[in-house]
């Protein structure tokens, strides 16, 4: 099995996911909320790429999420942190979800045969459902402010170390996910630490987001992988 690591979703293009399962990686925080939100038990995930997209595709009794900067857009009624999205007020409900990278990195992949998002939080299930889609795999880095974020690289070569353990056959990536393998087997121990560290860490740590930050560095605490059917992101 071959599985390709995108470093940002600038890097992303089109043909890089051509018959492939794609696992979009948006660790602080957009694809640590959609497993959050999933098992808070919404319908469904729209991701759309801007703001009036968005707003756009909302239908009446649908709820609006989303960031721009890592600060909740104006008029919506979510944010993008995972401790919004509770079962007393996203249980039942449809989200229609903007952010700033991920729901972008999403848009990015949609010649992927499969599409799911992963997370520290969901990785090796992740790991698992990719496996079973018995495709090659490609893992989309969304990245922050157009670089690489350093939390998206971990969760990557978390994703591989789990591939590896699981798979039966032999997995082979590239360079850069040679790299991101090396890296989290590195840091496997003190993951959070890193995160809080990285610049995006530090970034929400100073808006007084640092609760998010220790959520979507907890490894393995959900079995939930969103995948894309339709317009709509569901669990797997």
């Amino acid at each position: 099995m071959q599985v390709g690591v995108i470093a940002s979703v600038n890097e992303a293009r089109a043909d890089r996911f051509t018959h492939r399962t794609a696992i979009v990686i948006d660790v602080l925080r957009a694809t640590s909320t959609m497993v959050a939100a999933l098992e808070a038990g919404v319908t469904g995930i729209v991701p759309a790429e801007t703001v009036m997209e968005a707003r756009a595709l909302v239908r009446p009794g649908d709820l609006l999420g989303g960031e721009r900067f890592c600060r909740k857009i104006a008029g919506f009624d979510l944010s993008n942190s995972p401790s919004e999205y509770r079962k007393d007020t996203v249980g039942g409900k449809r989200i229609v979800l903007t952010t700033t990278n991920g729901t972008r990195a999403i848009l990015k992949a949609l010649r992927a045969e499969n599409i799911l998002t992963g997370a520290l939080v969901n990785a090796t299930a992740c790991a698992r459902t990719a496996l079973e889609l018995r495709r090659d795999v490609v893992l989309l880095c969304a990245g922050s402010h157009e670089e690489f974020a350093l939390e998206d690289g971990l969760c990557a070569g978390m994703l591989l170390d789990r591939m590896e353990s699981l798979c039966t056959q032999s997995v082979e990536t590239d360079d850069f996910g040679s790299a991101m393998l090396a890296l989290y087997r590195n840091r496997a121990h003190s993951l959070a630490e890193t995160i809080s560290n990285s610049a995006t860490g530090r970034r929400l740590t100073k808006m007084g987001l640092a609760r998010d930050i220790e959520y979507c560095a907890g490894t393995d605490v959900s079995d939930v992988v969103p995948r894309l059917s339709g317009d709509s992101l569901t669990r797997a």
